[in-house]
């Protein structure tokens, strides 16, 4: 997401930042060159102009130039802007009492609306929340099985009326269907097209008119780019959207829809889908969406995604065993399968403040996890206890078990020695010491072959302390 536009960003505040003082003239060429990098992600020609003359005003009306560290302070305010810009947004789903709430999803073909809408219907489970999911997409093939399969597989109720070709009368049968179920909320696919029509926009509004629904998403594809917000701004005039979720936003390395959809509709991004997977919808944040853009990273985000795999309790006494030194290959083991669930870690490695800029030059490749394990389940258990004990011939006996070379088995011990060396340092570090430790070892984890110290305070030797100390050496 957005790599083209960080990196452009990063290199028009790394030069400001090299500069002592900026002139007004700086400022201009600044934002001349954020102007040309909009442009290039496919944000609309109209709010990239006036997101630079905003920036420029603020700037020069806020003293960037008098200031000793101008480079810091456009960052801050490229922040505020770009925050105002895609927010504010608010990406609760407001439930009506009594219910059920009604859903209503609509989109082109091809935008991912079927699946998003099993995606939704996934979040309001973790919300409590029992879902109905409607079938009223009666135009694609097979569009009906695709959201039965996708109901079975979340164990939530599909609503659908074989051989009926009306969608007005699905929809508006589903709400009977849901009362008697007991159902919170319905969620309602409808059809799309290749482009915008006529006959499309009749059948959503007859839909809309019949059921009455409480909110009206748009399902966006993220990649169409600036297509995407032209549809979001004609859905809008004949349906009055409650918001907008884009999809694929993962494969999007432009982000132009995102920057744009709320500037040209007036209507927020409530979603973002970043994985084909049904957990892998998001709810959008503009502060932190900013922050990525600007290769902040997004702890928050990182930290909440930990939050949901990791069990407190099992944290607690992990640390304890890293304090210890008694951190075991096994539990490295456990805490990489784990990581794994939430997500590439290369993503994940982007929402660190600092490592945006770095991804590039690291070899993020998917299977190593797996030829890890593969290594690690051919140890015994006492070898996994104490990786000391892996003499020449055990490694060649655990390389023959994994399919790897010595070479590689040699490799993961180091590594990991180096993690539980470093896990046993950070038991007794601070806050921002942990973050240089996270980065540092973000770093190891990549391929790189990184040492992280600890600086201690050291008293200074006096000139006989000096020569004494010397005089040992010889």
């Amino acid at each position: 997401m957005f790599e083209s536009l960080t990196e452009k960003f990063t290199g028009v505040f790394r030069r400001l930042s090299g500069r002592g003082r900026i002139s007004e003239d700086n400022v201009h060429d600044a934002m001349r060159e954020v102007r040309q990098a909009l442009l290039e992600a496919d944000v609309h020609y109209q709010v990239a102009r006036e997101f630079c003359d905003k920036v420029t005003a603020k700037a020069l009306g806020t003293d960037v130039i008098q200031s000793l560290h101008p480079g810091q302070l456009m960052v801050k305010i490229v922040q505020d802007e770009l925050t105002e810009l895609m927010g504010p947004v608010d990406a609760r789903i407001y439930y009506v009492t009594p219910g059920p709430t009604i859903v209503m999803m609509t989109g082109l073909q091809g935008s991912g609306k079927t699946t998003t809408c099993a995606k939704l219907a996934q979040l309001m489970l973790t919300e409590g929340k029992k879902p109905l999911m409607v079938a009223c997409d009666l135009q694609r093939p097979a569009a009906v099985d695709q959201l039965t399969v996708l109901g079975g597989q979340l164990d939530v109720a599909v609503f659908r009326i074989e051989g009926e070709t009306n969608p007005v009368k699905v929809a508006r049968q589903s709400l009977r269907a849901a009362r008697d179920d007991d159902c919170d909320v319905i969620i309602i696919d409808t059809a799309g097209r290749l482009h915008i029509d006529e006959e499309m926009m009749k059948q959503a509004e007859d839909i809309a008119s019949a059921v009455q629904p409480h909110q009206i998403y748009l399902v966006c594809d993220s990649m169409t780019g600036q297509d995407a917000v032209n549809s979001a701004k004609e859905f809008n005039e004949r349906l009055e959207l409650d918001g907008v979720i884009l999809t694929k936003f993962d494969s999007d390395a432009r982000g132009g829809a995102a920057l744009s959809v709320k500037a040209v509709t007036g209507k927020p991004i409530k979603f973002i889908g970043v994985s084909e997977k049904l957990d892998g919808l998001e709810a959008f944040h503009p502060d932190r969406m900013a922050g990525r853009i600007l290769g902040m990273g997004d702890v928050v985000s990182l930290v909440e995604k930990a939050q949901a795999h990791f069990d407190e309790e099992q944290a607690v006494k992990l640390q304890e065993k890293m304090a210890k030194g008694a951190f075991t290959l096994t539990d490295f083991l456990d805490q990489m399968r784990k990581m794994q669930k939430m997500g590439p870690m290369k993503d994940l490695l982007k929402l660190m403040p600092g490592m945006s800029g770095q991804m590039d030059a690291m070899q993020m490749d998917g299977d190593e996890l797996k030829r890890m394990e593969a290594v690690i389940l051919s140890m015994t258990p006492a070898e996994r206890e104490d990786p000391t004990v892996l003499e020449a011939s055990r490694r060649r006996r655990i390389a023959r078990g994994s399919g790897a070379e010595p070479q590689d088995v040699s490799g993961l011990v180091k590594q990991f020695t180096q993690a539980s060396h470093m896990m046993k340092q950070m038991a007794g570090l601070g806050g921002r010491d942990r973050m240089k430790f996270a980065q540092q070892m973000a770093q190891m984890g990549a391929g790189g072959n990184v040492r992280y110290k600890v600086k201690q305070r050291s008293k200074r030797l006096t000139k006989k302390e000096r020569a004494k100390r010397k005089k040992g050496r010889r």
